[in-house]
């Protein structure tokens, strides 16, 4: 089974990511996550995200889908695998359709979880003074919402049009958005 989670900072992907690929098997693959281990093994492809990101600037598309092309290879992604915020726009969407048309790979469903605002910010108030991240700051927390938005709209309707968008309710505890997302994933 191959998925990918969308949804904006805070409606809990990579909590509920980690749940379901345990339900599933399969393995959880963070964007962020791979990233940090390319630059971390200073391979050739990480080298050159850190030069963006060392810069304060995005990594850019077609290093983005070299890395997801060189993880999405690996032995342990080909029974299955979902893809924790990834793809962020459209050209990333399309560039992955590619990667996995090569690897005779196809997706089950997009999964959009999304919650009202005000939990989503009181969640990540929250984390964060558990945590200390400082990108949970309240007007950051809603900035961060507003760019997750405008940036993914046009995104969940290019996966709308292809039938595989699964539109899930983020709110209430772990264990009911659990099963929400597994009741549209049967």
């Amino acid at each position: 089974m191959r998925l990918i989670f969308l949804g904006p900072p805070g409606v809990g992907k990579g909590t509920q990511a980690k749940l379901v690929c345990d339900c599933f098997d399969i393995i959880h693959l963070s964007t962020g996550e791979i990233l940090r281990t390319e630059i971390a093994v200073q391979s050739n492809i990480g080298n050159k995200a850190k030069l963006f990101i060392d810069n304060g600037k995005l990594v850019p598309d077609n290093v983005l889908l070299d890395i997801i092309n060189n993880r999405l290879r690996n032995n342990d992604a080909q029974k299955g695998y979902l893809l924790d915020g990834f793809p962020r726009t459209i050209p990333q969407a399309e560039g992955l359709e590619k990667i996995m048309k090569n690897l005779s790979h196809s997706l089950k469903a997009i999964v959009s979880l999304s919650a009202d605002e005000d939990e989503l910010v009181q969640r990540l108030i929250n984390r964060s003074l558990e945590s200390g991240r400082s990108d949970d700051a309240p007007d950051i927390i809603r900035q961060r919402q507003k760019v997750y938005w405008k940036q993914t709209a046009p995104l969940l309707d290019f996966y709308r049009s292809k039938n595989l968008l699964k539109e899930v309710d983020g709110s209430g505890d772990i264990p009911e958005i659990t099963e929400r997302i597994l009741g549209v994933l049967k």
